[in-house]
This record gives structure tokens, C-alpha cells and sequence, in this order.
């Protein structure tokens, strides 16, 4: 055996190994799809804004929280004016005593505390709500990942199960082409079989060629996804999930998995939310109010020099009566609601609609499965006879290598239904909301 055989017979080595034992081949990492799906949530940088949001909120809930603090304002003001009160006709002695000066100043400090106001609480309210919101839609968002990193997975595991059979073949080429060799040197078969052979094999090492291009460039495109460096070496291992998609199939009428149902469900509480601010804004706010001044005049208005004062109270505000524009909008908000709902049964809608061509994917590639297993053995006997018929000199190369073409096509087709059947089955997973571990 040469050394070129050796390498084939290596490389099938390696892709015909049990998942847990890649990992333990230097230089060889194997990759899951439950931990790319992750790690290309991870690195999204949509990932940031759930801290972003959540950094917004503890600001306005801040600036709402103050609202209940004493709010102090500074106020200045010079007036001239042309008229001021005054007795007219002016009585005689006195009337020069009541005339108060029509330049005046005043500046002073303000200070008012709400006592009671419902708007506050719900305020802070609406802004959590608002929070909770924004972080499912983005999770929402997020998840669209998981299937676009499922396509880009399953299409770098389907080249590469046709990887490992198109490796097999060359391996079994190759050592035929030696025996068909050997056997022109002895004289004992023609050149013509050997060459037949040979340019059989160059087109299988053709197509292993092609094979690694294009699975190198999926795997780009998975690494771009998932922020993962993944080499030439490195494999993908094909999730077995069969326990939970019996499971999943049970109870996918009443699965709720999906974030976007977590995200309707926030978009009504922000809408109730907003209602009940709404009312709040029809009651009574009871409020303190003081104030502390200096100028000309102070409050006895008829006394031309500066002087200070002070003043305090207590101040009612109650919208009574706004024509119904409350009631209303707590009405448009509740029509929005429905439209929420409507959304929702349309999403659900779809998800089933999605699930069911999944559904019959599996049971179609479950029955191709037990066919193919089949088909691959009686070829294997078949090109065994065959490859021992051609040893003997009984049949030519040519129907030996149409017999090892049928072989490789059975092996794809396996190899095809198995990938089909597990990319299936993690669509299915994904479309209801669950993990593929």
C-alpha cells in the first residue's frame, strides 16, 4: 500500500469516527449545532441592546422617581407700567397717599412637592412595561439566528457526509487501480482496463476537490454566523434528536416556546399599562407650593419700597371634565389589543402551516432511511462480486466502475436522507421555539 492510499484511508478513518472521539484528534474540533446556534446569538451585536434598554429605563425611571421630589425654580422680573390702581378723582389730603409706583421688581424662590399624584406610579409603570417589551423583541429578533445558522449547518454537514462516502470510493479506486497495474505488468489484463480505472478515479479526486471548496466556503459562512473559526479538519456533528422531536410533535398545539409569544404578551401589558395611565391623569393631584421673595413692591402693593415675603399653600388640579378624550383613548388602546391578538392567532397559524410540511419530511426521510440501508448493502454485494469477477479476469473495468458508481450514488443518497432527516427535525425544533442540544 502506498502512500497515497495510506492518506485516503486516513482521511476515511477520520470521517467514519464516533462524535466523542473527534474531539480527541489533534488538530480535529467537533462542533455541535445547539452550541453555533448560541454562539452566534452571543456575538450579534443586537445582543448589547437588552443591556442598552435596561441602562434607558434605570434613567427615566430616575427622572420619574424625582417627580416626587421638591422642585425648586428662580425667578427675576422688572416691569414697567403705565397705569397703576389709584383713586380717581384723588379725595383731597389723602389721595396722594394711595399711589403705587409703576416700576416695579420682584425675584424670589419657588418651591412645590406633589402631595398626591397617581400619574407618577404609573408612569413607572408604563416604562418597565416599555422594558420588558423592547428586550422580547429583541430576543425575538435574535432568534431568527438559529435558523439561518440551521441552513448554513446542515448545507456544510451535507457536503461533508458526501465527503466520507466520495472518500471510500477513491480509497477502493485506488486500490484497484494497483491490482489492475500489477496485472498489466504481468501481462495478464489490458493496458486499456487500468487506464479506464485511473481516469475514474481522477474524476472522484475531482470531485473530492470540488466537495472541499464548496464545503470551505459554508464553513465560512457558518463562522461569519456564529464568530467561530472553523478549519478544514474540524466536523460537524449531526444532532440526535429524535426523543425530542416525538416530544415536541405531542404537544405542538399548546407549545409556547417561541419569544414571540413572550413579546406579544409584553405588548399587551404595556397597553394595559398605558390605559391605566390614561386614568390616572383624569384624577385630582393635590400639590404644596411656597415661595420666598424680595422686591419692590412686596405683597402690600401700595408700599413703594423693597421689602421681602413669603407665601405658601396648598393647590388642586383635576381635569373634571375632558369631553370623553380619555375614554377614547383608553378605547383605541383596547382596539389595539385585538390587533395584538390578531397577530398572535396569525403567528400560530403559520407556525402549524410550517410545521406540518416538516412533519411529513420526517416520516417520508424515516421510511428513505430503511430503504437506503438496504439499497447500500445489496450494492456493496454486488460491487464485492463484481470487484472479485474483475480479480479473476471475468468481467471488464468498465462494468466494475459502473457497478462502484452505483455504490457511490447509494451511499450519497444515505448520507442525503440522513442529513435531510436531521435538518428536518432541527427545523421543527426551531420553528416551535425549543433547543437543539
Amino acid at each position: 500500500m502506498n502512500i497515497r492510499t495510506s492518506l485516503l484511508l486516513a482521511g476515511l478513518f477520520l470521517a467514519l469516527l464516533p462524535a466523542g472521539v473527534w474531539g480527541q484528534v489533534s488538530g480535529v474540533r467537533s462542533f455541535d449545532l445547539g452550541m453555533l446556534q448560541q454562539a452566534a446569538i452571543d456575538t450579534d451585536p443586537r445582543t448589547r441592546q437588552l443591556q442598552l434598554f435596561m441602562q434607558q429605563t434605570d434613567l427615566r425611571l430616575r427622572n420619574i422617581s424625582a417627580q416626587r421630589l421638591p422642585s425648586i425654580t428662580v425667578d427675576g422680573q422688572a416691569q414697567y407700567q403705565s397705569d397703576v390702581a389709584h383713586l380717581s378723582p384723588a379725595p383731597p389730603l389723602i389721595g396722594g397717599l394711595f399711589k403705587p409706583p409703576k416700576d416695579t421688581y420682584d425675584s424670589g424662590i419657588r418651591l412645590d412637592q406633589r402631595l398626591f399624584d397617581p400619574t407618577v406610579s404609573a408612569q413607572g409603570a408604563l416604562e418597565r412595561a416599555q422594558l420588558a417589551e423592547n428586550q422580547a423583541r429583541v430576543r425575538s429578533t435574535l432568534f431568527t439566528l438559529r435558523q439561518q445558522v440551521n441552513d448554513a449547518f446542515f448545507a456544510a454537514a451535507a457536503l461533508q457526509a458526501r465527503a466520507g462516502s466520495l472518500a471510500a470510493t477513491i480509497a477502493d479506486l485506488t486500490a484497484r487501480l494497483e491490482e489492475t497495474s500489477a496485472r498489466v505488468r504481468e501481462g495478464t489484463t489490458l493496458a486499456a482496463d487500468a487506464a479506464a480505472i485511473e481516469a475514474t478515479l481522477l474524476q472522484r479526486q475531482q470531485d473530492a476537490d470540488d466537495l472541499q471548496a464548496s464545503r470551505r466556503a459554508a464553513l465560512d459562512r457558518l463562522g461569519t454566523l456564529t464568530g467561530q473559526t472553523l478549519g478544514d479538519n474540524d466536523t460537524l456533528t449531526l444532532p440526535d434528536v429524535a426523543t425530542a422531536v416525538a416530544q415536541a410533535r405531542q404537544s405542538a398545539n399548546t407549545l409556547r416556546a417561541r419569544p414571540e409569544y413572550e413579546q406579544f404578551a409584553r405588548t399587551r401589558d404595556r397597553l394595559a399599562r398605558q390605559q391605566q395611565l390614561t386614568a390616572a391623569q383624569e384624577r385630582p393631584r393635590l400639590l404644596a407650593y411656597g415661595r420666598v421673595g424680595y422686591g419692590q413692591p412686596g405683597l402690600n402693593f401700595i408700599h413703594d419700597a423693597f421689602e421681602t415675603y413669603g407665601l405658601g399653600g396648598v393647590r388642586l388640579q383635576w381635569n373634571a371634565w375632558t369631553w370623553g378624550s380619555g375614554a377614547r383613548e383608553r378605547e383605541a388602546l383596547a382596539v389595539q389589543q385585538q390587533v395584538v391578538a390578531a397577530d398572535e392567532a396569525a403567528f400560530a397559524k403559520g407556525l402549524t402551516t410550517s410545521i406540518e410540511g416538516d412533519e411529513t419530511a420526517i416520516d417520508r426521510l424515516q421510511r428513505s432511511l430503511a430503504t437506503d440501508e438496504r439499497i447500500v448493502m445489496l450494492r456493496e454485494q454486488v460491487e464485492r462480486s463484481t470487484q472479485l469477477r474483475l480479480q479473476e479476469g471475468v468481467v471488464t473495468a468498465s462494468e466494475y466502475l459502473d457497478r462502484s458508481a452505483e455504490l457511490l450514488q447509494a451511499r450519497f443518497a444515505r448520507v442525503g436522507h440522513q442529513v435531510e432527516l436531521a435538518q428536518a427535525s432541527a427545523r421543527l425544533l426551531t420553528t416551535l421555539g425549543l433547543e437543539v442540544r
